[in-house]
């Protein structure tokens, strides 16, 4: 498998206090199985489904006390060349780039409004191994109070084009790679707590979105939006039992008409 394009979403971990639980909530909910974890690199532990892998799943580093979040990674080719680009465009630098073993280099960055997300240069570990099937990730959204800064940054960083979506009631644009589009960017309102910061939320693809959000609450999740049906698919919005946020994906049953789209880069 050849190495992603530059600002591909590619891969997706979490840390998390309770590993265990982490683990134990992951695998009944999408089915995932886990290799080792290792020991060197923080008890890093890759999850799979049908042999493939599709995210991580690790505790805190020593002395950090950030709430338990998935991370989205973007692709590159270049970690340290992205990191500046970062910093040229008022991002921050969270992490700088780190050699991961043979694996390949990571950089943690946030955006202007503070949305963190990670870099990576592919080495041995390309990232993804299957995509957009029951467990493994589909689809990506930058959430933020300041969508402006974030139409200019990630364009500028990562080479996106921008489509925004014509419709008076949201405020959401498209970023892609040519044809297809590759993540969103939503406008937070005021319906999200103030606590609640910019962050990058990731679906998960589920065969039946109503069956799975059901199981996801009997195993301590907390439901904060739908089950919607929309023209890209039946989706829901969830806390896991840990207080990390993420999403649930049906992307066969569809509903609506497919919103106009508005080049703006």
């Amino acid at each position: 498998m050849a190495a992603e394009p530059q600002g591909t979403p590619c891969w997706a971990d979490a840390t998390f206090g309770d590993l265990e639980g982490a683990k134990r909530f992951y695998g009944e909910l999408l089915g995932w199985t886990y290799g080792e974890s290792l020991p060197e690199y923080g008890n890093y532990t890759q999850a799979y489904v049908d042999g493939k892998a599709v995210a991580a799943l690790s505790p805190p580093m020593p002395g950090q006390d950030a709430p338990p979040a998935w991370c989205l990674f973007l692709a590159s080719p270049d970690a340290a060349a992205t990191a500046a680009k970062v910093r040229e465009n008022g991002g921050t630098v969270l992490v700088e780039p780190m050699r991961v073993g043979e694996f390949g280099t990571m950089v943690l960055a946030s955006d202007p409004g503070g949305a963190a997300f990670g870099v990576w240069q592919a080495g041995s570990h390309e990232g993804f191994e299957a995509r957009e099937v029951p467990g493994a990730y589909s689809w990506a959204e930058i959430y933020t109070r300041e969508p402006e800064k974030a139409d200019a940054f990630f364009p500028s960083v990562f080479g996106y084009g921008v489509k925004r979506v014509e419709d008076d009631a949201i405020d959401f644009t498209l970023y892609d790679l040519g044809a297809d589009p590759v993540l969103g960017r939503m406008r937070m309102t005021e319906d999200f707590p103030p606590e609640v910061p910019s962050h990058l939320n990731v679906y998960f693809t589920v065969a039946d979105c109503d069956a799975a959000v059901e199981k996801a609450k009997s195993l301590g999740a907390r439901l904060r939006f739908g089950p919607l049906t929309i023209p890209f698919g039946r989706f829901a919005a969830l806390t896991d039992p840990q207080g990390a946020p993420f999403s649930l994906i049906d992307g066969t049953t569809t509903g609506g008409e497919m919103p106009t789209l508005k080049d703006v880069s």
